[in-house]
Parts: C-alpha cells; structure tokens; sequence
C-alpha cells in the first residue's frame, strides 16, 4: 500500500452523509487519500481547490446532478476518471454519461466487488503513470552529459565528439538553432577540460551595445574614452587560464571581428586606448544560431576570422531531428521543477506523450522546458494532459502535423480495437489480426525505429510498447 504522500486521490460528491461516510472508508482501504462533499453546488464552488484522480458523484442532487458535475470535472480535470452513482438508472442517463466521459455508471445499493476493481485499476494505471516517469528520470539521468540529455544516436555521437575535444581544442565554434543548448556544449568542454577549475566567462555578443562592445572583450584603460576613469580589464583577461564563450559571434562588428581575429592569431589583447599588448592564455568558444558561410558571401562576416574560429564545429541537432529524447527531456524538466518549485506531476497521460512528440519545438529544448514548467504550474490534476501541454505551448504554437500510416480497407485505427484473445475467428479476433498488420507496417515503415512508428500510428510510445508485446512483435 502506498504511503500517504503519494495515494492518489478519491472525490466522493454524494448528499447522504451516510453514504460518504462509508465511501471515505471504502476508498482508504482501497489505497487512496479521500475527500468529501455535501453536493453539486459546493463541489462546483470549491472546484479550483481539488485535484482529485478519481471521483465518485451521486446523479440524483439537489439544485447540480452528477451530469453537471461531471462535466465541470472534465472541463476542469480531464484526466481525473468519473464514476457515476444512481438510485434510478436509466439508459438515456447511462448513454448521456459515457457521452460525457464518465468511466462507469454503478446502480445504488453500490456493487461493492465491481467498485474496487474500479478503484483498483485506476490506482493502478496512476501507480503505473508514475512508475514510467520515475523509469524515464533513470534514463535521463544515466544518458546526461554536463547538463545534456540525449539517447539518441545523434546526441550520443556529439557527446562523444565533446569528450574527445575538450582536453586539446582551443577554439570551437558551436552551430545550432536557438534554443538547442549551445552553451551547455561550451560548458562541458570547459568541465571536461583541463581548465575545468579556471574561469568560464560568457558574453552574449548581441546584448552589449556595439560602442562598448571592444571595451567590455578587451578592456580600456584610464581616460580612453569619456566616461572611463578607471583601468578595467575585458572579458578577455577576466577568462586567462579558462574558457570565453561568446554566443551569437555573428553579431559582431566588423571592427570587433578583426580584432579579435588578432587575439586569436597572437594570443594578446590590446586594451582601448593602449599601445601595451597583454598575453593571455584562454580557450574560445563561440556559438552561433546564423550560417556565417552565407554571412561571409553577404559581406557581414570575415572569411578569414570564420577559417579561424572553425578549426573545429560542433554541429547541434534541432529537437525535432532527436524527438526520440523527449521523454527523457520531459521527465528531468518535471523533477527540475519539482525540486526548485515543489509543484510535483505523477506523470503524464497517453495523449500528453504524443502531443509532446509530435509537436515542432521551434524553441527547441528551451521551449520544452519552458512549457514543462508552465503545465505543471497550471495543472488541475495529477497527470499533466494534454490540454495542458496545449495551453502551456505559446500562442502561436501547433502540434506538428504527422503523416497517418496507409490504411487497406476494413482496417481500424490502433487504440480503437478491443483486446483479449478468443478462440474463435469472431469479430474481436478480427480486430486483433488488423490492428497487429498495422502496428507491424507502421514498424516496416519506420525501418524497425519505434519512437517514429508511434508517431505514425498516432499512439504514446508507450502505448506502442504495449501493443508489441500483446502481440509478441518485440525484437
């Protein structure tokens, strides 16, 4: 039995005080942590306050039913299961709550066996849900480079590429769009290195005022310019011994640009205003989200500093081309707020894990941590949904569009055909034969990658997990 912090959570909406009074003892022995209230109206009024996994609601109320209340749970919580309870069942009403989404419709005196495996199973998919989570955080942890998260082959390759260069390169340009993680690439060849116990110094080249630009790299000295009453020294002496990572280098100004191609070339900094060369000893990183050959051709950028700062390039892939590393990103941005906000998640639906995959992150990983935090602050239940990934993405944010797999005539969509086995060749086992052909093409289609297979299908790869299994599809 789980302890008390991590039950899940039983709502109980019912008029007759004796009736939950025993359904609170029912659903402790049944594993969770129960809640009650009087009827529709106050559930209605407090409903912002509860976040509950499952809930049973009475039909029959004064003033607000159960369908009301069920609605306004599922609008509210779609991931919290609603169990309907009534005195008077009838199939217009019974038809009406499954319509809402109602997990099931029980006929008062209670059938006590068939409400705890209700309750049963419902624990158990949440104590699943988290188990997943908590099995993805491992993995991530495991496949974690100095902040990185990457299983996927591209990302294992880069960070293989990162060990090999951090002890003897000094110069690295890092390629990338926004948001990819160029600087946590210049991090970990600076954490890998030699250098790792000297400064690391970083300087967004597009945020400094250009007329300050060679002042803050380089330093000035006393009465160089108005306004400098000091000798300072630049970013440049600030990271002797260490790394300088400059992000976004193609934004310098063509004077900055050859001055540090200087600095390079020599290994010295001129302060502004003085004759004095200073020797410095500093690994350079520089990142760039543009393609400098194409600002070169432009005439924005030197050739010759583009030669100097590509001695070696590490090539950073967009999080659509590693969609493969998306749970495990997921599940280490959930712990991440967790710890530093304590707003923990049990986990995420089916339906959240696919829209996650399929969506285009034209932020990349900045954006899905952004949104990881995001849902978790605004979330109503336990598991983060996919309504909730959906209001946390930015305004102008849609789930990527994925091809659906080529189905032949009579094929049923995977997720929509019963289970179970049956010794004879009726309708069920029909479905099976179909929805197996169809999890083996959208295999064959995806040249045996599961994580694209899924996305074809249009299921969670967990869902896809599932499915190899039942049908022995696993290699």
């Amino acid at each position: 039995m789980p302890d008390a912090a991590t039950r899940p959570t039983l709502l109980v909406v019912d008029d007759d005080p004796a009736i939950c009074d025993m359904l609170e003892r029912f659903g402790r022995r049944a594993g969770y942590t129960v809640t009650s209230r009087s009827g529709g109206r106050e559930t209605l009024a407090h409903l912002g306050e509860l976040r509950a996994d499952v809930a049973l609601v009475d039909l029959q109320m004064p003033e607000v039913d159960g369908l009301d209340v069920l609605r306004a749970i599922r609008a509210a919580q779609p991931d919290c299961q609603v169990i309907l309870m009534t005195g008077y069942a009838t199939v217009d009403t019974a038809i009406e709550a499954v319509k809402l989404g109602a997990l099931d419709y029980l006929s008062k005196p209670l059938p006590l066996d068939r409400l705890k495996a209700l309750l049963g199973a419902a624990r158990e998919e949440i104590e699943r849900r988290r188990a997943l989570l908590e099995a993805d955080r491992a993995v991530a942890r495991r496949v974690e480079l100095c902040g990185m998260i990457g299983r996927s082959q591209v990302m294992q390759e880069l960070f293989a590429l990162v060990r090999r260069l951090a002890p003897y390169a000094r110069i690295a340009l890092v390629t990338g769009e926004t948001g990819t993680g160029k600087e946590l690439v210049a991090r970990a060849l600076h954490q890998l290195g030699p250098r790792s116990r000297r400064p690391f110094v970083t300087v967004n080249c597009a945020a400094v005022v250009d007329s300050l630009f060679e002042s803050e790299l380089f330093g000035h000295v006393r009465g160089a310019f108005t306004g400098a009453t000091d000798n300072k020294a630049g970013l440049f002496e600030a990271a002797d011994g260490g790394t300088l990572f400059l992000d976004e280098v193609g934004e310098l100004s063509q004077t900055v640009q050859a001055k540090l191609l200087r600095t390079l070339e020599t290994g010295e900094v001129h302060r502004v205003g003085s004759l004095a060369p200073r020797t410095v000893d500093v690994r350079v990183v520089t990142a760039t989200n543009r393609n400098l050959a194409d600002d070169v051709a432009d005439g924005r950028f030197r050739r010759d500093l583009l030669y100097r700062l590509n001695v070696v390039e590490i090539a950073l892939p967009p999080l659509r081309d590693r969609r493969e590393d998306i749970p495990y990103l997921t599940a280490a941005f959930l712990e991440e707020v967790r710890a530093r906000l304590g707003v923990g998640m049990s986990g995420l639906t089916p339906a959240a894990e696919t829209l996650l995959v399929r969506h285009a992150w034209p932020g990349n990983v900045r954006e899905l941590r952004n949104v990881m935090e995001r849902a978790s602050l605004m979330a109503e239940g336990c598991l983060l949904t996919d309504r909730d990934i959906q209001r946390a993405l930015p305004a102008s944010g849609r789930a990527a569009g994925l091809p659906d797999v080529r189905r032949e005539p009579g094929s049923v969509p995977v997720g929509h055909a019963e289970g179970g086995d049956s010794a004879e060749r009726g309708p069920r086992s029909r479905l099976q034969d179909l929805e197996r052909d169809q999890v083996q093409r959208a295999l064959a289609e995806a040249d045996g990658n599961k994580l694209k297979a899924a996305e074809l299908l249009g299921i969670s790869r967990r869902a896809l997990y599932r499915k190899l299994e039942k049908y022995g599809l696993e290699t």
